[in-house]
């Protein structure tokens, strides 16, 4: 089954696809310092809601860059019916293939895939460049609350080095020259949310298209991650928004 494909319908009812809320994320806004017509560029932007709620309380110039066929044309709608006016961008594309002046944004952001780039220290590494002397970074990224259970990560693909501890993702952005700001982990219910709003969406395509060949897979992997969120991914598994800054 397409990996975008899958998304796209397993993501279908989220407003932000990362286990995080409306709230949180508007909270996190509240905290980022910019001024009126700075400048925003996001790596994966999904359906565009953090860039579009950027300009809608920031009134800040954005460009936003997925892969996905899917996300692409939902953030471009949302945009266009919330922001009609705005400097605003969404651009269908490998971010990693996109060149990006050094030092050219007052914002860098990348919610979750950190892969783009081979990983968190390579997400920060790029981020950093793109970002103006004293300009803001926003990561998502993973952590481990603690050691995997091994049959955790045989069950699901995942490695022990999928990602660090909230300390170490810190001490990583610090190596990296970043100044930590703010963090904001993910709560209980939020991942609860995050993963049951795609059991839901799943299960509601495979009603509604039966005849769709993906079905089988795109049942049975979904309703594996679920059981492993649940059996062991729900205690061990943490997600967090982190802000740091470039130093001058």
């Amino acid at each position: 089954m397409d990996t975008w494909k899958y998304y796209g319908i397993t993501h279908a009812d989220h407003v932000v696809c990362n286990p995080t809320s409306s709230e949180r994320l508007d909270e996190c806004i509240a905290l980022l310092e910019l001024a009126p017509g700075a400048t925003a560029w996001e790596a994966a932007s999904g359906k565009g809601e953090f860039l579009i709620r950027l300009v809608e309380r920031r009134g800040v110039r954005g460009t936003g860059i997925d892969i996905s066929p899917y996300e692409i044309p939902v953030a471009r709608e949302r945009a266009a019916s919330r922001v009609p006016d705005a400097d605003l961008r969404f651009i269908e594309a490998d971010a990693a293939t996109l060149p990006v002046a050094p030092d050219s944004v007052d914002l860098a952001i990348c919610l979750g895939a950190s892969w783009i780039w081979g990983g968190y220290r390579g997400t920060l590494v790029e981020l950093r460049r793109i970002a103006r002397p004293g300009g803001l970074i926003v990561v998502g990224e993973p952590y481990w609350i603690h050691d995997p259970d091994p049959a955790y990560l045989a069950s699901s693909g995942m490695t022990a080095d999928l990602c660090s501890t909230i300390d170490g993702n810190l001490a990583i952005a610090r190596e990296e020259g970043l100044t930590p700001l703010y963090l904001q982990p993910s709560r209980l219910e939020d991942w609860d949310r995050y993963q049951f709003l795609q059991l839901r969406a799943a299960e509601r395509y495979a009603a509604t298209h039966p005849d769709d060949p993906d079905v089988a897979e795109l049942l049975a992997r979904t309703r594996r991650e679920n059981d492993e969120y649940l059996r062991w991914g729900r205690d061990t598994l943490g997600w967090g928004i982190y802000l740091f800054r470039r130093p001058d």
